[in-house]
């Protein structure tokens, strides 16, 4: 039996009957400006998303070689693709020739990407291969026109990626202890079932929404909050990263249980929480929903990239009833409950009704993500991701 499980159900069953929860030392409050100015925002975004590490793809997405994902992150055209050696490589989807976007965005399989434009060609590696009419454009360095690298490493079955050229981070440092948790998850064996992106509010609204259990009962009643004890929460971070361990509505049922028979995970519920982008939760039973908010061109917009994991690729009429059930179910409870709150949330930001937003200690983990966004935001110009990448791991 996993002793951490054992030791989550523990803590979790222990608020359930003192009627108590995590919590953090004191409240927070957060001015509105965090939320709303715009040249505040760009600074945000400049730091803390296009200069750490984030998670852009799993790796059962591109499963094999010559598998690869284009998309467009932050107004960034990226590819990202598995080579023959099985390495994976992210790059800037753009031709070095006259700067045109070689792939649509999407997933697929490619022995060589050629430019729509002029047919520059590229191998795997980002490398120049051939130019059509080369004999008469004239000699240049092949190999100083291959596509514009970014850093990439995979770990734990995630994809991480720099979207700046010339930025380095060492994903091990980054992820800290949260690594080994992430390994845990296990997810290179799931199978991927569905995914869909989603208009959202802005990603501070977003991020907030995906931290807390406080909101369950009220906006989740008919779907998550069916299943989870609202406002308990135990909690554990790894620098920036977090580990959210909710009570599933039958943690009770422990109490008449011996512990060598407790199924610990069948009471509890993880979220785990990568900063900065990155939700994996784990809801019901063998089914897992994975989010990746991205910020708009605005402070009051997001995209969510949804991904509905399986833990078996489901093949009878009841699999397949159950992982659509499941991904109905995560959609109501994000689109319809979490960013209907949202917008409403970001709708009236103007209104003066408030000049800023107060986080209570029953909600540690919105309090840490927030102290995160600071520390790195004070760190020195050019230096936030070598020096993020230490602090992570303090």
């Amino acid at each position: 039996m996993n002793k951490d499980a054992m030791a989550l159900a523990e803590r979790a069953l222990a608020h359930f009957v003192n009627k108590t929860t995590d919590q953090a030392e004191t409240t927070m409050e957060i001015p509105l400006a965090a939320y709303k100015d715009k040249d505040r925002y760009a600074r945000e975004i400049e730091r803390v998303f296009k200069h750490l590490p984030l998670a852009l793809a799993l790796s059962l997405e591109l499963s094999e070689a010559g598998s690869y994902k284009a998309m467009t992150v932050m107004g960034v055209p990226l590819l990202i693709v598995r080579g023959e050696d099985l390495k994976v490589r992210a790059m800037l989807n753009v031709c070095r020739h006259r700067g045109a976007r070689l792939c649509a965005d999407g997933v697929g399989q490619k022995r060589i990407f050629a430019c729509p434009y002029h047919a520059w060609t590229y191998d795997h590696k980002g490398a120049l291969k051939g130019r059509y009419g080369g004999d008469t454009f004239g000699e240049i360095a092949n190999d100083q026109y291959g596509l514009t690298a970014l850093h990439c490493e995979e770990r734990s079955g995630i994809i991480w990626a720099s979207i700046t050229p010339g930025d380095f981070f060492d994903v091990d440092a980054w992820l800290g202890d949260f690594g080994e948790e992430l390994n845990t998850l296990d997810l290179n064996n799931w199978h991927l079932y569905e995914q869909r992106d989603l208009p959202g509010p802005g990603w501070k609204v977003t991020m907030d929404g995906y931290l807390e259990a406080y909101h369950h009962q009220l906006v989740h009643r008919e779907t998550v909050g069916k299943y989870t004890v609202g406002n308990l929460l135990v909690l554990d971070t790894y620098g920036p990263h977090q580990r959210l361990t909710f009570g599933r509505q039958s943690l009770g049922d422990l109490l008449t249980q011996p512990k060598d028979q407790w199924d610990p995970m069948e009471h509890i519920r993880l979220i785990h929480s990568g900063f900065p982008n990155l939700s994996i939760s784990g809801i019901l039973g063998d089914h897992c929903l994975v989010s990746q908010i991205f910020p708009g061109d605005t402070p009051s917009t997001t995209t969510t990239r949804q991904t509905i994991l399986v833990a078996k690729e489901p093949k009878t009429e009841s699999e397949l009833a159950a992982s659509d059930n499941f991904s109905a179910l995560t959609l109501k409870a994000v689109q319809e409950e979490d960013y209907g709150i949202g917008f409403g949330i970001q709708g009236c930001m103007d209104s003066e009704a408030n000049d800023h937003f107060i986080f209570g200690r029953n909600e540690p983990a919105v309090q840490n993500y927030h102290r995160w966004i600071a520390r790195f935001m004070s760190l020195e110009d050019n230096a936030w991701c070598s020096k993020g990448a230490e602090k992570a791991s303090d």
